[in-house]
């Protein structure tokens, strides 16, 4: 982190938006770059999720105050090559999908019905396109992906590898290696025989197909395949002679299926929101120098310099005016540098308390405020101690969330 002036020092950097770290990394420039043609996405949205268990559908279910297709559709939404996003649901979920993207300010998406078979609800959200040629909400993409709503941990390394591929071949997939062997049994429940699993490979999500293509494999499918298929790209090679280019793709491919799925999800989620964490110091030069030693000890995106507890509240103000602790739950990190030999009590006790009182107001906005307090000392062997004790604290609020800890004042 390079020194800076008081007051440049003072600004709030963006933090950022989690989930999204491996855009963030290429600056979506590569993605700009590579794909100069209209994408859109078809996101399949409306089972009722039976194996969950859950009175809920589990697109639906929420993790940390926000329903899961909504990490989905941020995905998609936050590449800047990616255009509509189609959202297929149940007609008795649709004004439900429509308060989800009012709440979460999603830009891209128009919600369709489904219908009675997931290649139906995929024929319906296809459809959405071809039928609306006067609409320019929903113009005709080049190429189509299709992928789960319940699936939303895909990176964006991998959905250009799919549309890039889908553009040059007319269809590809993302496969993951399979973990358990396949067998097949007689009518009578016994072994007839099983399959050699390094010869196959599972089929996921993302699919990406030109749209043309897919479009037409649906239209001339039989009911059969309507009413019990589940393979798009098989549809695209039976049906239009299509033979998909197939992209090994990351572990984080797995889909939300059963009720301790969400717990996996909530945990991956709370480890990428751990990104989002803003830590604030001051602009004294002890204090840029701990806030270089943070910035290499913690992976947070956001790291700000402000002279007292003013920047923390130019801080949230800046949250809340870019609807970013809508989205996603902050952590604002406070760490105040003593230099003196008095406490901070009775240094500045007014501060202290305007800071109880801010984190108590912004809570209920989805920020939460922590305090940490570290005292400076010019004895080297000290200070390391003390700056590595401050990071393993501002890791484990970070991590913990501790509602009990909010608009506390820590000692590291």
């Amino acid at each position: 982190m390079q020194e800076e002036s008081a007051s440049a020092s003072a600004r709030p950097l963006d933090p950022g938006s989690p989930l999204t770290r491996d855009t963030e990394c290429s600056g979506d420039g590569r993605g700009r770059a590579a794909v100069d043609f209209p994408v859109a996405v078809v996101l399949p949205a409306g089972g009722s999720g039976e194996r969950m268990g859950l009175p809920t559908p589990k697109q639906f279910c929420k993790i940390l105050n926000r329903p899961l297709i909504s990490y989905t559709i941020q995905a998609f939404e936050r590449l800047s090559w990616i255009g509509t996003i189609v959202v297929v649901v149940a007609k008795e979920n649709h004004d439900l999908m429509l308060n989800i993207v009012r709440k979460f300010h999603h830009t891209k998406v128009k919600v369709v019905h489904g219908a009675t078979s997931r290649h139906r609800s995929i024929f319906n959200g296809l459809q959405a396109f071809s039928n609306n040629t006067d609409d320019s909400l929903t113009p005709k993409p080049k190429v189509v992906i299709i992928h789960d709503a319940v699936r939303p941990f895909v990176e964006e390394d991998l959905l250009l590898k799919i549309t890039l591929a889908a553009k040059e071949e007319g269809a590809s997939g993302a496969i993951r290696p399979l973990v358990s062997t396949v067998i097949a049994t007689t009518l009578e429940g016994y072994l007839n025989h099983s399959l050699e699993r390094a010869k196959y490979r599972a089929s996921e999500m993302p699919q990406g197909f030109l749209y043309d293509i897919i479009f037409q494999a649906y239209q001339r499918c039989s009911e059969y395949d309507f009413d019990f298929g589940t393979e798009c790209l098989h549809l695209a090679l039976q049906y239009c002679g299509t033979n998909a280019k197939l992209i090994e793709g990351p572990p984080t491919l797995w889909k939300v299926t059963y009720k301790r799925d969400l717990a996996a999800a909530e945990a991956i989620i709370k480890e990428t929101l751990s990104a989002s964490a803003c830590v604030i110091t001051e602009a004294a030069a002890e204090a840029v120098e701990l806030a270089g030693t943070l910035q290499k000890n913690l992976a947070t995106q956001g790291m700000v310099n402000g002279s007292n507890v003013s920047g923390v509240l130019e801080m949230v103000q800046h949250f809340e005016n870019t609807s970013h602790a809508r989205l996603h739950p902050v952590v604002v990190v406070w760490v105040k540098l003593n230099t003196t030999k008095r406490s901070f009590d009775t240094q500045k006790t007014d501060e202290l308390t305007t800071f109880m009182r801010l984190a108590s107001e912004v809570k209920q906005a989805n920020v939460q405020l922590y305090g940490i307090q570290i005292d400076h000392t010019k004895v080297s062997e000290l200070w390391e101690r003390s700056a590595a004790r401050l990071a393993d604290v501002t890791v484990a609020l970070i991590r913990d969330r501790n509602p009990a800890l909010i608009g506390q004042l820590l000692q590291a």
